[in-house]
């Protein structure tokens, strides 16, 4: 992978061109993760033809944020808080690694199966539905083993890890940017209507990302995690069917 895809707005401009290309005059974007990012910048690229923005797993969008307080919160949000302040304090190691020493650990992805396979299913392991003891009882293996393979047969290990350094030096200035107050802090552009669907394992606490309630769509479920794709793709489905829905006109 060339230098400079790790900037997601880049990938959501390609995106957009893309669709065009194809002839989409409008149309809606769904993602998670680092596609999530994109999908809701594609609302900033393409505002003329993008309908909507459906989102999941929205907590890993802002991966380095101070600790959430839990006083106050509800119950249930109150759970998610405390989940992802653990995982700010024990489960970035592998983000650290990713955004300080890519080449270091691009050598070790490259070189060993076994590592590749170990890099990617421990996420899994933690990511996934809290009732699941293995990763296999929480997605289909040869599913999931089939996205390792991918990874290693074309040695995708390496270049993921210069993308996510990439992308976090961007992330960086932003963060860097709001806090300084340049503009008087950073605010999220108006853009199409969007929707979130948040699934067991997503310590997403909505106060904290949407506390004024302009998401237009919210849906909380008890099963599911990071990979709901995955995991349980009929809520997912469900949740995109019913959101989009009401965008048709």
């Amino acid at each position: 992978m060339r230098p400079g895809w790790g900037n997601l707005f880049r990938v959501a401009q390609a995106w957009a061109e893309l669709m065009a290309r194809l002839g989409y005059e409008r149309y809606a974007a769904h993602g998670t993760d680092a596609g999530g990012g994109v999908a809701g910048m594609l609302g900033m690229v393409a505002p003329d033809r993008v309908t909507g923005i459906h989102l999941t797993g929205t907590s890993s969008t802002f991966p380095f944020a101070p600790p959430l307080e839990v006083e106050g919160l509800s119950e249930s949000d109150r759970i998610r808080a405390e989940r992802f302040n653990a995982a700010q304090q024990d489960g970035l190691g592998y983000l650290h690694l990713m955004t300080t020493r890519p080449q270091t650990l691009a050598y070790s992805l490259a070189d060993s199966p076994v590592g590749q396979l170990a890099w990617i299913v421990e996420k899994f392991k933690e990511w996934t539905d809290l009732s699941a003891e293995l990763p296999e009882d929480a997605v289909d293996k040869d599913q999931l083993l089939t996205g390792v393979s991918v990874f290693w047969f074309t040695g995708s290990g390496a270049s993921s890890a210069h993308a996510v350094y990439e992308g976090m030096q961007v992330y960086r200035q932003m963060t860097a940017q709001a806090a300084g107050g340049d503009a008087g802090g950073w605010e999220e552009p108006a853009g199409p209507p969007t929707g979130v669907a948040v699934f067991a394992a997503d310590p997403t606490v909505r106060s904290v990302m949407d506390p004024a309630g302009k998401i237009e769509h919210w849906t909380e479920f008890d099963r599911g995690g990071h990979f709901p794709a995955m995991e349980a793709p009929d809520l997912l489905a469900q949740d995109l069917r019913t959101f989009l829905r009401d965008l048709r006109s």
